[in-house]
């Protein structure tokens, strides 16, 4: 039979050290236990309570560990006795006595032990599944983290892991990972991190073994009709379509190539940037068939842009770099929410009024919320004379909708405002490669040409299928076709 638990613990608290570490070691077991039991049944799930849950008991108990034995060598040293006469001290000669299985003192210390390890693997192996999710990413460290917390939230990867794209897969990648985030607590800490967040984000693994787990170029092939819709800033906000014909092909066995060229197994694009921001590009060059390489250097780089952080291999990130936390363009934000039908075009030049009230930088979003809300009502005062309580309700409307949309796409804290992240997949990021100044030996510059990428089949028209007929055919013709097809918006 095993010792009594509480003759154990009063038999190593030789010492204050020794009392400190069974106090410790026995209430982070118990408040542990405790908080996984509240946590299981979903009392509380923010993360600052997996924190203290799975990251501060564990390590509370870990040092109370470490100081049972601390406490008692300095007991021992202190005494000048040696281990068998303390152990006879504090221990009746039962508990001490030679067994089969050993002494009942034995017996005790291996079960403790088993139990210590059993608990601490338990509890690493959940702060660990803990902090793999999204909701720790983007909470635990609050202000730094809020704005990708928003923003990813509402992207096209709101259901992808942080740790999918951020750690990757393997052990490797995992305690590279654990490190950084070592390094990221202590600055978070001590508010030795940079307002906004520096892009782009080095550590990331390479997008072949994260993004194309899921998106792979040969998933691309052949072309993509996308209608965009934007809305002018007259009284009535008018709608204009541009319908374009995107070419995605990755060019494989032969077929035409499209924007995914860059990325197909029978490609490589290597480039260099000024100090690695990937903004900037100095050199560019391919894989040739002969498995030379062609080269293209920027005849515009000045001297002091030379530095670079070597040369990178093109992926998705570098043309999809705000693939999942965007934050969107102010105009673009605009007309989805008209064209979502949150701000109605029943009051009139609104969408010219939206763009004043938001393009402006706020102190602080509870700023914002006031000035958007005494900019829109200060302006409709006086316009909005017909049917002026059904005005009032689609004014209000658009104020929350305007005050939402700053809200996620604009956080002062950070130093975030409209177009201080911007996005390379569209020109802003192929004209960085394609332009006349990236040329070869022979002068040549990088094709640049519009209908390598698209073909424009109609720009800024009245109707979104507009192309599709001749010039003359009746109204019904279009209104035939959208009841057989569906719009695809995009923005």
């Amino acid at each position: 039979m095993l010792m009594p638990y509480f003759a154990f613990l009063r038999g190593v608290s030789v010492n204050r050290i020794g009392r400190t570490g069974v106090v410790l070691t026995t209430a982070s077991v118990i408040s542990f236990l405790f908080f996984e039991i509240l946590h299981t049944m979903g009392v509380f799930i923010n993360a600052y309570f997996g924190l203290i849950t799975y990251l501060a008991f564990p390590l509370v108990f870990a040092v109370g560990l470490l100081l049972i034995p601390i406490g008692w060598r300095k007991y021992q040293k202190s005494t000048g006795k040696t281990a068998k006469e303390l152990l006879s001290a504090k221990f009746n000669k039962k508990d001490i006595a030679a067994a089969p299985g050993g002494s009942r003192l034995f017996r005790t210390i291996l079960v403790f032990t088993i139990m210590n390890v059993v608990l601490l693997s338990v509890a690493s192996l959940r702060m660990l599944h803990f902090m793999d999710q999204a909701e720790f990413c983007g909470t635990a460290c609050h202000t730094v983290m809020n704005p990708e917390w928003v923003t990813y939230q509402k992207s096209p990867h709101a259901r992808v892991l942080c740790v999918e794209c951020h750690v990757g897969q393997g052990i490797d990648a995992l305690f590279k990972s654990k490190l950084n985030g070592i390094r990221q607590m202590y600055l978070a800490a001590f508010r030795l991190y940079n307002t906004p967040i520096p892009t782009p984000v080095h550590q990331l693994r390479p997008a072949r073994e994260t993004c194309e787990r899921c998106h792979w170029p040969e998933k691309f092939y052949g072309g993509r009709l996308v209608t965009t819709v934007s809305y002018k800033t007259d009284s009535s906000s008018t709608p204009v379509y541009t319908t374009l014909n995107l070419k995605i092909d990755a060019g494989l066995s032969g077929h035409k190539a499209g924007a995914h060229w860059h990325i197909s197994k029978a490609h490589r694009v290597e480039y260099t940037s000024v100090e690695d921001r990937r903004e900037k590009i100095i050199l560019v060059r391919f894989l040739q068939p002969d498995s030379s390489y062609r080269e293209y250097r920027n005849n515009h780089i000045l001297s002091d842009e030379k530095e670079s952080g070597g040369t990178r291999t093109l992926d998705c990130i570098d043309c999809h770099n705000r693939a999942t936390h965007i934050y969107k363009d102010m105009e673009k934000a605009i007309d989805f929410a008209v064209y979502a039908g949150r701000i109605s075009r029943e009051l009139p030049f609104i969408k010219q009024r939206a763009m004043a009230v938001l393009n402006n930088r706020y102190a602080s979003h509870q700023a914002a919320f006031e000035y958007i809300r005494k900019g829109m009502e200060g302006y409709y005062k006086q316009k909005l004379v017909e049917k002026p309580e059904e005005k009032k309700n689609l004014l209000e409307e658009a104020i929350n909708c305007l005050q939402d949309i700053y809200t996620k796409n604009v956080h002062p804290d950070m130093k975030i405002y409209w177009k201080t992240f911007q996005s390379y997949a569209g020109h802003h990021g192929c004209f960085r490669c394609h332009n006349d100044h990236v040329v070869d030996n022979t002068g040549k510059p990088i094709r640049h040409d519009c209908t390598m990428c698209h073909s424009v089949l109609s720009q800024e028209s009245g109707h979104p299928y507009e192309y599709l007929f001749k010039k003359g055919e009746r109204e019904q013709s279009l209104q035939d076709y959208y009841s057989r097809e569906f719009l695809n918006v995009e923005f």
